[in-house]
């Protein structure tokens, strides 16, 4: 393992930005901001505050707060003790929290209600300079335990000991490289994997991060403009948003300070790149791609980002990413297949699921881990990535395989389309799709048909006033689905 790609401790991060930069500005929030020293401080007083409550190591400390610099100081301060951080959605359904509170069985969950109490008490104990007993954390202790957003199941807790969470970082940061100067504009909770390492790619880089997750949409651009963002991290939808907020400026255009969009999610259509590129004069877009399994599998360099149009990025420092047949078979380069990863940030499976660990986690002949991703693509000669749906978007129709995602691309290309959702066909319907656009159905499908080959064109195209999404800013097809099945929507 390489100096710059190391696993270490989550806590150690914040540590050694402190002892570089200690009055740096490290995180704001909308109520203000602190510096690396504070946070570092602040992060201590959390230790003490959970101590007393007897939380110690290996406990899980569930957490369901707004992304704000509190949240973050509770992310080390847990750390420190050797403890296991759960951040929760704010916006996560009660019968989801009842699930995650049942399978994570915690030692303390802190709702939201009980936050400002609380941090009176944690501010008393920082004044008094309070710290915890120092406790010896180990790279294979578990730092954090994600919980996906379960839109269609309960949700599951991804296990992320020190070692992989931290490697993981510092092999995206090692690609992504973050500035002392970088201001990191990020949109996404910590209950995300894609805000939560954030934090850390921002404190690797000793860099500023803004969470301005509560922020309204209509001041999106303002806030990226007002603070001087370099780094937006994105996805498709608020990407889109960014770019139709820019079009609608007036007057002059204000002097560009992003240097770096990066996606993930899904892939950007190129449309949403162009209007981007347009926006911010001299932005790179790099495109990336992963799963919170191992957190990321490849980012493309940030100095290629025109380049090899339809690739993802190539595998992380360190890491390894194969494709394999149906029969667990490498396949060469060009071939479709599975996306198969191993590598240090491979994360060691699912909190109390052993038949799905046992099923998604599978030991290579050597005895190695191998994450079996769920995901199809396939690798070019020089080891560069392509995404081509995961296993739930693909399907053939009228013996044509193809995937909703390079359908929904298809429309984002349309000029007018502001977002769109692919359905793929059941039984009980066909393909359908539905957009976010000021045309008519039928003029959305006339395009459609002069993108796509007959076999993907929609049988169907309803115009919706919003597309709706999850918590994390992905399409809510489940949701979409139902409303088809109920045949609602408009146009055909």
């Amino acid at each position: 393992m390489s100096a710059t790609v190391a696993a270490t401790t989550v806590h150690s991060i914040l540590d050694d930005a402190v002892a570089a930069v200690p009055d740096a500005s490290a995180v704001r929030d909308p109520l203000g901001v602190w510096s690396y020293r504070e946070v570092e401080a602040h992060s201590h007083a959390v230790a003490a505050w959970l101590a007393a409550r007897a939380v110690g190591k290996g406990d899980r400390v569930v957490v369901q707060w707004p992304t704000t610099r509190e949240l973050v100081a509770l992310f080390f301060g847990v750390s420190r003790l050797g403890a296991t951080f759960v951040p929760l959605n704010p916006a996560m359904k009660e019968f989801q929290r009842r699930a995650v509170l049942a399978n994570a069985e915690p030692r303390l969950f802190l709702p939201e209600d009980g936050a400002e109490s609380m941090w009176r008490e944690v501010e008393d104990l920082r004044q008094r300079g309070a710290r915890a007993e120092p406790v010896d954390v180990a790279v294979d202790d578990i730092a954090v335990l994600v919980y996906t957003s379960g839109s269609t199941a309960t949700p599951k807790g991804v296990i992320g000991p020190h070692g992989p969470v931290t490697f993981a970082a510092r092999a995206i940061a090692a690609e992504l490289g973050y500035r002392p100067d970088d201001v990191v504009f990020c949109r996404f909770p910590m209950s995300w994997d894609y805000g939560l390492y954030k934090v850390l790619l921002a404190f690797l880089g000793r860099s500023e991060i803004v969470l301005a997750g509560a922020e309204s949409d209509l001041v999106l651009l303002a806030r990226i403009r007002e603070v001087g963002a370099t780094v937006v991290p994105i996805v498709p939808s608020l990407a889109a948003m960014i770019a139709t907020l820019a079009n609608r400026e007036v007057g002059p255009v204000p002097v560009n300070t992003v240097r770096m969009f990066t996606n993930t999610g899904a892939a950007l259509p190129p449309a949403t790149i162009a209007k981007l590129r347009a926006a911010f004069p001299g932005v790179r877009v790099v495109r990336q791609f992963g799963q919170t399994e191992c957190k990321r599998i490849a980012i493309m360099p940030p100095e290629e980002d025109g380049e090899r149009p339809g690739a993802v990025g190539r595998p992380l420092p360190g890491t390894t990413v194969l494709i394999l047949d149906p029969d667990g078979r490498e396949l060469p380069a060009g071939q479709f297949g599975e996306i198969v990863v191993t590598g240090p940030h491979v994360m060691p499976g699912y909190w109390r699921e052993p038949e799905l660990t046992a099923r998604t986690f599978r030991r290579d002949g050597s005895g190695v881990s191998r994450l079996h991703t769920g995901d199809y693509g396939y690798l070019d000669d020089d080891g560069y990535l392509y995404f081509r749906g995961r296993a739930d978007d693909m399907f053939k129709r009228k013996g044509v395989r193809m995937s909703t995602l390079e359908i929904e691309a298809a429309a984002m290309d349309v000029p007018g389309v502001r977002a769109a959702a692919a359905i793929a066909p059941t039984e009980d319907h066909d393909l359908a799709i539905y957009v976010e656009a000021d045309l008519a159905p039928h003029a959305v499908l006339r395009e459609l048909t002069r993108r796509l080959e007959p076999a993907k064109v929609p049988a169907v195209c309803h115009v919706v006033a919003e597309v709706p999404l999850t918590v994390h800013g992905k399409n809510a097809t489940r949701q979409l689905a139902d409303l088809l099945a109920g045949g609602e929507g408009t146009g055909r």
